[in-house]
Protein backbone atom coordinates (compact mmCIF):
# COMPACT_ATOMS: atom_id res chain seq x y z
CA UNK A 1 0.00 0.00 0.00
CA UNK A 2 1.14 3.54 -0.74
CA UNK A 3 2.75 5.25 2.26
CA UNK A 4 2.00 8.83 3.29
CA UNK A 5 4.23 11.58 4.59
CA UNK A 6 4.46 15.35 4.91
CA UNK A 7 6.58 17.88 3.07
CA UNK A 8 6.55 21.03 5.19
CA UNK A 9 8.38 23.83 3.37
CA UNK A 10 7.05 25.06 5.87
CA UNK A 11 4.63 27.54 4.30
CA UNK A 12 3.29 30.38 6.43
CA UNK A 13 1.84 33.77 5.53
CA UNK A 14 4.31 36.58 6.23
CA UNK A 15 2.22 37.98 9.06
CA UNK A 16 2.47 34.73 11.04
CA UNK A 17 5.04 34.98 13.84
CA UNK A 18 7.91 32.50 13.84
CA UNK A 19 6.65 31.07 17.13
CA UNK A 20 3.05 30.64 15.94
CA UNK A 21 4.18 29.11 12.66
CA UNK A 22 6.39 26.60 14.43
CA UNK A 23 3.59 25.66 16.83
CA UNK A 24 1.34 24.97 13.84
CA UNK A 25 3.99 22.79 12.19
CA UNK A 26 4.43 20.80 15.38
CA UNK A 27 0.65 20.30 15.63
CA UNK A 28 0.48 19.00 12.06
CA UNK A 29 3.36 16.58 12.74
CA UNK A 30 1.57 15.31 15.86
CA UNK A 31 -1.61 14.70 13.84
CA UNK A 32 0.35 12.88 11.16
CA UNK A 33 2.04 10.72 13.78
CA UNK A 34 -1.32 9.77 15.30
CA UNK A 35 -2.75 8.93 11.85
CA UNK A 36 0.16 6.66 10.93
CA UNK A 37 1.88 8.89 8.40
CA UNK A 38 5.36 7.53 7.76
CA UNK A 39 7.55 10.64 7.73
CA UNK A 40 7.78 14.45 7.75
CA UNK A 41 10.36 16.52 5.86
CA UNK A 42 10.94 20.12 7.02
CA UNK A 43 12.47 22.70 4.69
CA UNK A 44 15.26 25.21 5.27
CA UNK A 45 15.29 28.74 3.85
CA UNK A 46 16.88 32.01 4.88
CA UNK A 47 15.39 34.84 2.81
CA UNK A 48 11.76 33.90 2.14
CA UNK A 49 9.11 35.25 4.55
CA UNK A 50 6.71 32.62 3.12
CA UNK A 51 9.15 29.80 4.05
CA UNK A 52 10.50 31.17 7.30
CA UNK A 53 12.37 28.37 9.08
CA UNK A 54 16.19 28.57 8.80
CA UNK A 55 16.91 25.67 11.18
CA UNK A 56 14.68 22.61 10.62
CA UNK A 57 16.79 20.56 13.02
CA UNK A 58 15.58 22.77 15.90
CA UNK A 59 11.97 22.01 14.97
CA UNK A 60 12.82 18.30 14.63
CA UNK A 61 14.39 18.26 18.08
CA UNK A 62 11.06 19.44 19.49
CA UNK A 63 8.98 17.08 17.34
CA UNK A 64 10.99 14.04 18.49
CA UNK A 65 9.68 14.56 22.02
CA UNK A 66 6.09 15.11 20.88
CA UNK A 67 5.71 12.06 18.60
CA UNK A 68 6.11 8.30 18.87
CA UNK A 69 6.75 6.73 15.48
CA UNK A 70 6.90 9.19 12.60
CA UNK A 71 10.33 9.65 11.01
CA UNK A 72 11.63 13.20 10.74
CA UNK A 73 14.02 14.86 8.32
CA UNK A 74 15.38 18.23 7.34
CA UNK A 75 14.07 18.59 3.83
CA UNK A 76 16.62 19.80 3.14
CA UNK A 77 19.75 21.17 4.75
CA UNK A 78 21.18 23.43 2.04
CA UNK A 79 24.80 22.36 2.03
CA UNK A 80 26.44 25.45 0.45
CA UNK A 81 25.33 27.49 3.47
CA UNK A 82 26.88 25.30 6.19
CA UNK A 83 30.33 24.28 7.31
CA UNK A 84 30.05 20.57 6.48
CA UNK A 85 32.21 19.41 9.42
CA UNK A 86 29.99 21.27 11.87
CA UNK A 87 26.81 20.08 10.14
CA UNK A 88 28.01 16.46 10.14
CA UNK A 89 28.39 16.66 13.92
CA UNK A 90 24.97 18.27 14.37
CA UNK A 91 23.26 15.63 12.24
CA UNK A 92 25.06 12.80 14.02
CA UNK A 93 24.04 14.22 17.39
CA UNK A 94 20.41 14.66 16.33
CA UNK A 95 20.44 11.09 15.04
CA UNK A 96 21.17 9.91 18.58
CA UNK A 97 18.36 12.05 19.98
CA UNK A 98 15.94 10.58 17.42
CA UNK A 99 17.00 6.97 18.13
CA UNK A 100 16.51 5.76 14.56
CA UNK A 101 13.75 8.18 13.52
CA UNK A 102 15.97 10.66 11.67
CA UNK A 103 16.47 10.93 7.93
CA UNK A 104 18.50 13.59 6.16
CA UNK A 105 17.51 15.66 3.16
CA UNK A 106 20.24 17.53 1.32
CA UNK A 107 19.95 20.29 -1.27
CA UNK A 108 21.99 22.88 -3.10
CA UNK A 109 19.63 25.85 -2.61
CA UNK A 110 17.54 27.39 -5.38
CA UNK A 111 16.59 30.86 -4.14
CA UNK A 112 18.73 33.59 -5.74
CA UNK A 113 18.24 35.69 -2.60
CA UNK A 114 19.94 32.95 -0.53
CA UNK A 115 22.76 32.82 -3.09
CA UNK A 116 23.28 36.56 -2.67
CA UNK A 117 23.09 36.37 1.13
CA UNK A 118 25.87 33.77 1.24
CA UNK A 119 27.76 35.15 -1.79
CA UNK A 120 27.34 31.91 -3.75
CA UNK A 121 27.37 32.03 -7.57
CA UNK A 122 24.30 29.94 -8.15
CA UNK A 123 23.82 31.23 -11.68
CA UNK A 124 27.00 29.40 -12.71
CA UNK A 125 26.36 26.29 -10.62
CA UNK A 126 28.70 27.02 -7.74
CA UNK A 127 26.00 25.92 -5.31
CA UNK A 128 25.92 22.46 -6.88
CA UNK A 129 29.70 22.13 -6.78
CA UNK A 130 29.72 23.19 -3.14
CA UNK A 131 26.99 20.66 -2.37
CA UNK A 132 29.01 17.81 -3.88
CA UNK A 133 32.11 18.78 -1.89
CA UNK A 134 30.17 19.31 1.36
CA UNK A 135 28.51 15.91 1.03
CA UNK A 136 31.87 14.24 0.42
CA UNK A 137 33.20 15.83 3.61
CA UNK A 138 30.19 14.81 5.70
CA UNK A 139 30.43 11.19 4.57
CA UNK A 140 34.14 11.17 5.44
CA UNK A 141 33.47 12.58 8.89
CA UNK A 142 30.90 9.83 9.50
CA UNK A 143 32.76 6.85 8.07
CA UNK A 144 36.53 7.31 7.88
CA UNK A 145 39.02 6.80 10.68
CA UNK A 146 41.52 9.46 11.78
CA UNK A 147 43.97 10.84 11.07
CA UNK A 148 43.65 12.45 7.65
CA UNK A 149 43.50 15.85 6.00
CA UNK A 150 40.99 17.18 3.49
CA UNK A 151 41.81 20.08 1.21
CA UNK A 152 38.91 20.96 -1.06
CA UNK A 153 37.99 23.94 -3.21
CA UNK A 154 35.65 25.37 -0.58
CA UNK A 155 36.50 23.75 2.76
CA UNK A 156 39.52 22.33 4.55
CA UNK A 157 39.62 20.24 7.71
CA UNK A 158 41.82 17.86 9.68
CA UNK A 159 40.55 14.62 11.16
CA UNK A 160 42.60 14.67 14.33
CA UNK A 161 44.66 12.02 16.01
CA UNK A 162 43.87 11.47 19.70
CA UNK A 163 45.50 14.11 21.92
CA UNK A 164 46.72 13.59 25.50
CA UNK A 165 44.73 10.34 25.61
CA UNK A 166 41.73 12.61 26.25
CA UNK A 167 40.64 14.38 23.08
CA UNK A 168 39.48 12.73 19.84
CA UNK A 169 36.83 12.61 17.14
CA UNK A 170 34.05 10.63 18.82
CA UNK A 171 30.65 11.72 17.50
CA UNK A 172 29.35 9.32 14.86
CA UNK A 173 25.73 8.75 13.73
CA UNK A 174 23.41 6.48 15.68
CA UNK A 175 22.34 4.75 12.44
CA UNK A 176 25.13 2.97 10.60
CA UNK A 177 26.82 4.17 8.59
CA UNK A 178 24.58 7.26 8.66
CA UNK A 179 20.86 8.21 8.42
CA UNK A 180 19.00 7.56 5.15
CA UNK A 181 19.66 10.46 2.78
CA UNK A 182 17.08 11.98 0.42
CA UNK A 183 17.63 14.45 -2.39
CA UNK A 184 14.94 16.33 -4.31
CA UNK A 185 14.60 17.23 -7.98
CA UNK A 186 12.29 19.63 -9.78
CA UNK A 187 13.27 19.98 -13.44
CA UNK A 188 12.91 17.36 -16.18
CA UNK A 189 16.04 15.18 -16.35
CA UNK A 190 17.02 16.48 -12.91
CA UNK A 191 20.76 16.28 -12.21
CA UNK A 192 20.11 15.98 -8.49
CA UNK A 193 17.90 12.93 -9.07
CA UNK A 194 20.68 11.42 -11.17
CA UNK A 195 22.90 11.92 -8.12
CA UNK A 196 20.27 10.21 -5.97
CA UNK A 197 20.30 7.20 -8.28
CA UNK A 198 24.09 7.10 -8.49
CA UNK A 199 24.62 7.22 -4.73
CA UNK A 200 21.62 5.14 -3.68
CA UNK A 201 19.86 8.08 -2.01
CA UNK A 202 16.10 8.48 -1.64
CA UNK A 203 14.76 10.27 -4.77
CA UNK A 204 12.15 12.97 -4.09
CA UNK A 205 10.18 14.58 -6.94
CA UNK A 206 8.69 18.06 -6.78
CA UNK A 207 6.57 19.84 -9.35
CA UNK A 208 3.09 19.89 -10.83
CA UNK A 209 3.46 18.25 -14.23
CA UNK A 210 2.67 14.52 -14.16
CA UNK A 211 4.47 13.79 -17.42
CA UNK A 212 7.81 15.26 -16.49
CA UNK A 213 7.60 13.86 -12.97
CA UNK A 214 7.28 10.49 -14.69
CA UNK A 215 10.55 11.35 -16.47
CA UNK A 216 12.24 11.79 -13.11
CA UNK A 217 12.50 8.03 -12.72
CA UNK A 218 14.49 7.92 -15.96
CA UNK A 219 16.96 10.34 -14.36
CA UNK A 220 17.20 8.10 -11.28
CA UNK A 221 17.88 5.07 -13.47
CA UNK A 222 20.50 6.97 -15.47
CA UNK A 223 22.35 7.89 -12.30
CA UNK A 224 22.07 4.38 -10.89
CA UNK A 225 23.60 2.94 -14.06
CA UNK A 226 26.78 4.91 -13.37
CA UNK A 227 27.42 2.99 -10.17
CA UNK A 228 25.73 -0.32 -10.95
CA UNK A 229 22.92 0.17 -8.45
CA UNK A 230 19.31 -0.97 -8.86
CA UNK A 231 16.91 1.63 -7.42
CA UNK A 232 13.59 0.55 -5.93
CA UNK A 233 10.41 2.42 -6.83
CA UNK A 234 9.21 1.95 -3.27
CA UNK A 235 11.93 4.42 -2.22
CA UNK A 236 10.62 7.13 -4.57
CA UNK A 237 8.78 10.02 -2.92
CA UNK A 238 6.51 12.37 -4.87
CA UNK A 239 5.28 15.64 -3.38
CA UNK A 240 1.80 16.92 -4.14
CA UNK A 241 -0.66 19.58 -3.00
CA UNK A 242 -3.57 17.74 -1.42
CA UNK A 243 -6.88 18.71 0.13
CA UNK A 244 -9.64 16.20 0.80
CA UNK A 245 -13.13 17.13 1.99
CA UNK A 246 -16.58 15.58 1.96
CA UNK A 247 -17.42 17.10 -1.44
CA UNK A 248 -15.50 18.52 -4.40
CA UNK A 249 -17.03 21.95 -3.81
CA UNK A 250 -15.95 22.01 -0.18
CA UNK A 251 -12.42 20.91 -1.12
CA UNK A 252 -12.12 23.73 -3.68
CA UNK A 253 -13.34 26.24 -1.12
CA UNK A 254 -10.80 25.08 1.45
CA UNK A 255 -7.89 24.90 -1.02
CA UNK A 256 -8.20 27.54 -3.75
CA UNK A 257 -10.18 29.78 -1.41
CA UNK A 258 -7.93 29.39 1.61
CA UNK A 259 -4.23 29.37 2.48
CA UNK A 260 -3.18 26.92 -0.23
CA UNK A 261 -4.59 29.21 -2.90
CA UNK A 262 -3.27 32.35 -1.23
CA UNK A 263 0.24 30.93 -1.01
CA UNK A 264 0.23 30.22 -4.74
CA UNK A 265 -1.27 33.57 -5.72
CA UNK A 266 0.99 35.70 -3.52
CA UNK A 267 4.21 33.68 -3.46
CA UNK A 268 4.68 30.47 -5.42
CA UNK A 269 3.38 31.56 -8.83
CA UNK A 270 4.99 35.04 -8.80
CA UNK A 271 8.29 33.51 -7.64
CA UNK A 272 8.40 30.90 -10.39
CA UNK A 273 7.33 33.49 -12.96
CA UNK A 274 10.28 35.67 -11.95
CA UNK A 275 12.57 32.65 -12.14
CA UNK A 276 11.29 31.84 -15.63
CA UNK A 277 10.11 28.45 -14.40
CA UNK A 278 6.31 28.70 -14.49
CA UNK A 279 6.30 25.72 -16.89
CA UNK A 280 6.79 23.31 -13.97
CA UNK A 281 3.12 23.87 -13.12
CA UNK A 282 1.71 23.34 -16.63
CA UNK A 283 0.00 20.14 -17.72
CA UNK A 284 0.58 21.27 -21.32
CA UNK A 285 3.55 23.45 -22.37
CA UNK A 286 1.29 25.37 -24.76
CA UNK A 287 -0.76 26.84 -21.91
CA UNK A 288 -0.03 30.61 -21.68
CA UNK A 289 1.77 31.65 -18.49
CA UNK A 290 -1.02 34.01 -17.49
CA UNK A 291 -3.49 31.12 -17.41
CA UNK A 292 -1.53 29.29 -14.72
CA UNK A 293 -3.49 30.22 -11.61
CA UNK A 294 -4.47 28.51 -8.39
CA UNK A 295 -7.76 27.57 -10.03
CA UNK A 296 -5.90 26.07 -13.00
CA UNK A 297 -3.64 24.05 -10.71
CA UNK A 298 -6.57 22.77 -8.66
CA UNK A 299 -8.02 21.42 -11.90
CA UNK A 300 -4.84 20.01 -13.46
CA UNK A 301 -2.37 18.96 -10.77
CA UNK A 302 -3.59 19.39 -7.20
CA UNK A 303 -5.15 16.36 -5.56
CA UNK A 304 -8.24 18.14 -4.27
CA UNK A 305 -11.80 16.95 -3.99
CA UNK A 306 -13.92 14.34 -2.29
CA UNK A 307 -12.27 11.05 -1.31
CA UNK A 308 -13.53 9.47 -4.55
CA UNK A 309 -12.23 12.34 -6.70
CA UNK A 310 -8.82 12.45 -5.03
CA UNK A 311 -8.49 8.67 -5.29
CA UNK A 312 -9.04 8.90 -9.06
CA UNK A 313 -6.48 11.70 -9.41
CA UNK A 314 -3.96 9.84 -7.26
CA UNK A 315 -4.48 6.67 -9.29
CA UNK A 316 -3.76 8.62 -12.47
CA UNK A 317 -0.54 9.99 -10.98
CA UNK A 318 0.49 6.54 -9.79
CA UNK A 319 -0.17 4.95 -13.18
CA UNK A 320 1.54 7.71 -15.19
CA UNK A 321 4.70 7.50 -13.12
CA UNK A 322 4.81 3.73 -13.15
CA UNK A 323 4.42 3.57 -9.40
CA UNK A 324 6.13 5.11 -6.36
CA UNK A 325 6.38 4.39 -2.66
CA UNK A 326 5.36 7.49 -0.69
CA UNK A 327 3.11 10.48 -1.33
CA UNK A 328 4.34 13.56 0.51
CA UNK A 329 1.58 16.05 1.26
CA UNK A 330 2.71 19.66 0.99
CA UNK A 331 1.91 21.46 4.21
CA UNK A 332 0.09 24.78 4.45
CA UNK A 333 -0.87 27.12 7.27
CA UNK A 334 -4.45 26.51 8.37
CA UNK A 335 -4.20 28.13 11.80
CA UNK A 336 -7.57 29.81 11.18
CA UNK A 337 -9.26 26.51 10.28
CA UNK A 338 -7.23 23.68 11.82
CA UNK A 339 -10.10 21.20 11.84
CA UNK A 340 -10.38 21.28 8.05
CA UNK A 341 -6.67 20.48 7.58
CA UNK A 342 -6.74 17.74 10.19
CA UNK A 343 -9.81 16.21 8.53
CA UNK A 344 -8.12 16.34 5.12
CA UNK A 345 -5.12 14.40 6.48
CA UNK A 346 -7.47 11.82 8.01
CA UNK A 347 -9.62 11.38 4.90
CA UNK A 348 -6.52 10.91 2.76
CA UNK A 349 -5.27 8.17 5.05
CA UNK A 350 -8.55 6.42 5.77
CA UNK A 351 -10.69 6.91 2.67
CA UNK A 352 -8.42 7.74 -0.28
CA UNK A 353 -5.36 5.50 -0.05
CA UNK A 354 -7.39 2.29 0.55
CA UNK A 355 -9.07 2.87 -2.86
CA UNK A 356 -5.73 2.98 -4.68
CA UNK A 357 -4.71 0.02 -6.86
CA UNK A 358 -0.95 -0.49 -6.50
Amino acid sequence: MLELGLFLMPSHPPERSLYEGTEWDLQVIRWADELGYKEAWIGEHFTSPWEPIPAPDLLIAQAIKQTKQIKLAPGAHLLPYHNPVELAHRVAYLDHLAQGRLMLGIGSGGLPSDWQLYDVDGMNGENRRMTAEALDIMLKVWTEQAPFEYRGNYWKFNMIEPMFDLLKHHIFPYQKPYPPIGIAGLSPGSETLKMAGERGFIPMSLGGNDDYIASHWIAVLEGAARSGLTPERTEWRITRDVFVAETDEEAIRYSVGADMGRQHREYWLPLFANLGAISVFKHDPNVPDEEVTAEYMAETSWLVGSPETVAKKLQTLYDKTGGFGTLLVTGYDYCENPEAWQKSLRLLKEEVVPRLRT
